[in-house]
């Protein structure tokens, strides 16, 4: 495992860990944002009118409303990247990291209506009657790039399981047992069951099961966060002001909190925005395909909504839990993550100027020489260390009150051997006080509020409803990708494998599934922006046609009244 840890930060340290990944997803939608006339803004009032069935027609080829497309592709969306994607990103960025989860989403609407209209164009319907799309299909049809169309459906079905599946029971696993002592393997052998009875049942199973479980889940979660928000109403403007002032510069230190320069704050912020979201990817504009419309602009209309509820809304109620609590920068009792752990020579303290530049600069890859790992033996009594040597850091803070252990029961007496900062014995077990991330994070964060105690069974019970339907609605962007790989009778040997993987993550090491799923999103965003920058020109014309034939049937509702290039076409007699 540890191997493995480290071979994908290697890889998430050239793709999305990489200085140049957030540059090339921000500019593709700011790019989009401006050669568009933003529409995100301008087209947002339409999108509500489409998504209700205003303009609804009769007999149109599809499998799902447009509500129930969005819900699908929300259900894929919003799931834990909103309730523990927020806390990885702000224990890792601080506050700024919330910024750019904002300036993701805001670009990333337009670059989700771009994928999502030129995959409902060119979707296909498959043997069983049922419709298939995606950008695999725009890239095989349009750009006749099949190579390209082989890479993103290979992608997306290995981040099916990257993002959809592992992270998710992961998290619900984590959350159920600390709210409810649950164990892990029992959480995932449960939902694993549930998970493989939704997915038989094929999209419209899926939508009919989302579409009632998407609005339930957003309102008690919702509620939940106000009630911590407004319960720390004095501290509800700081946090703001911490987001806008350390935007530009990264957040100094705070508490137990060693601080996060601005390159780690841009980085996660901009990785954590796109996991929450999903704007680039090219995932949603598989749920999007199958909804009945015969005008693909019309969908890609739709999913203009999706960052805007996700991340704008979601994730920033989440943020604001956890930074107007104040959570994230105290410390707690917790089993240290061995991937989130190092051992360092020496003893450091966080009142030392010199100590705190010395891990800021380690911590932020800024210099990785400013520490020396620890490499040696620590003498262990009952668990405590005979000496005092050796500095543990844990979720980018210094661990507190250490102890050596075998199990929770059973205090270690005996010689622990480090080597690069871990002990050689991976049965051996950390614990202590340190900062905590991820779903652990927000669960604490919300106790901080009227609710109390009992706050910490709104996230469970949300991150239950939003990781599980995350989890069904990836099963079906799977199961079209192999359709497209390998034919329809490909889909239930993925099925078995997916049902397979989700209840193996239950009880896999928590960051180690983070790093998977933060390369494997990579490893399918970057055809799909390649694919979309292609068609660009066809992405702008199909939009002024919509706007020409939707103004000649309800009239001018568009705030742009410039005629269009197909309008004078017609006009000209071309």
């Amino acid at each position: 495992m540890d191997t493995l840890g480290v071979f994908l930060d290697s890889l998430d340290g050239l793709l999305g860990g990489s200085k140049w990944f957030p540059y090339v997803l921000l500019g593709v939608g700011l790019f989009f944002t401006i050669y568009l006339k933003f529409p995100q803004i301008r087209y947002f009032k339409h999108a509500c009118k489409v998504v209700t069935g205003k303009y609804d027609k009769k007999g149109l080829e599809g499998d799902t409303t447009h509500f129930q497309a969005l819900s699908t592709a929300l259900s894929g969306t919003v799931g834990t990247g909103n309730i523990g994607g927020v806390a990885l990103a702000i224990s890792i960025g601080g506050p700024a990291a919330l910024f750019w989860m904002w300036m993701t989403a805001f670009f990333g609407m337009t670059t989700k209506f771009v994928e999502v209209t030129l995959s409902h164009k060119y979707r296909v319907q498959t043997d069983d009657g049922t419709m298939a799309g995606g950008p695999m299909y725009y890239m095989d049809r349009r750009l006749n790039m099949k190579w390209l169309a082989v890479l993103f459906a290979i992608a997306t079905v290995i981040s099916s399981f990257g993002t959809g599946s592992l992270p998710q029971i992961n998290n619900i696993a984590q959350g159920m047992e600390s709210t409810f002592g649950f164990a892990p393997m029992a959480t995932g052998a449960v939902l694993s069951i549930l998970l493989a009875l939704v997915i038989l049942g094929g999209i419209k199973r899926i939508a009919a099961i989302t579409s009632r479980v998407v609005p339930l889940m957003a309102a008690v979660y919702i509620v939940g966060a106000f009630g911590v928000i407004f319960y720390n109403a004095e501290n509800i403007m700081p946090s703001f002001f911490a987001v806008f002032t350390d935007a530009f510069t990264g957040s100094a230190a705070a508490g137990g909190f060693l601080g996060a320069s601005f390159a780690y704050a841009f980085n996660r912020g901009v990785n954590r925005g796109l996991f929450s979201n999903e704007a680039g990817q090219g995932s949603a504009p598989i749920a999007h395909a199958s909804a009945k419309a015969d005008e693909p602009v019309s969908e890609g209309m739709v999913s203009i909504l999706e960052p805007f509820i996700d991340t704008i809304i979601i994730c920033t109620l989440t943020g604001l839990v956890i930074l107007s609590s104040g959570v994230w920068t105290e410390k707690f009792e917790t089993t240290f993550e061995r991937s989130s752990m190092v051992i360092l020579k020496g003893n450091y303290h966080e009142d030392n100027p010199e100590h705190k530049q010395a891990l800021f600069e380690y911590i932020n890859d800024v210099n990785e020489d400013s520490v020396t790992l620890y490499n040696g033996n620590i003498e262990v009594v009952q668990g405590k260390a005979v000496s005092n040597d050796f500095t543990v850091l844990h979720s980018r803070s210094i661990g507190e009150e250490i102890r050596f252990g075998i199990t929770d029961k059973h205090k270690y007496t005996g010689t622990v051997e480090i080597k690069d900062g871990l002990p050689t014995d991976s049965s051996i077990s950390v614990k202590g006080l340190s900062l905590v991330h991820s779903a652990e994070l927000t669960t604490k964060a919300f106790t901080r509020g009227f609710f109390g105690e009992s706050g910490k069974y709104i996230v469970s019970i949300g991150l239950l409803l939003f990781a599980f339907s995350t989890a069904i609605a990836w099963s079906y962007y799977g199961d079209r990708a192999m359709i497209y790989l390998l034919g329809s009778r490909s889909v239930m040997p993925y099925r078995v494998f997916y049902v397979a993987g989700f209840f193996w993550a239950s009880f896999a090491d928590t960051t180690l599934v983070w790093k998977l799923a933060a390369v494997a999103i990579v490893v399918m965003t970057l055809p799909n922006l390649f694919g979309i920058l292609l068609l660009r020109k066809e992405m702008k014309t199909s939009v002024e046609e919509y706007w020409h034939d939707f103004n000649e049937q309800h009239g001018n509702e568009q705030s742009k009244p410039q005629q269009s290039n197909h309008q004078q076409r017609k006009e000209n007699g071309a």
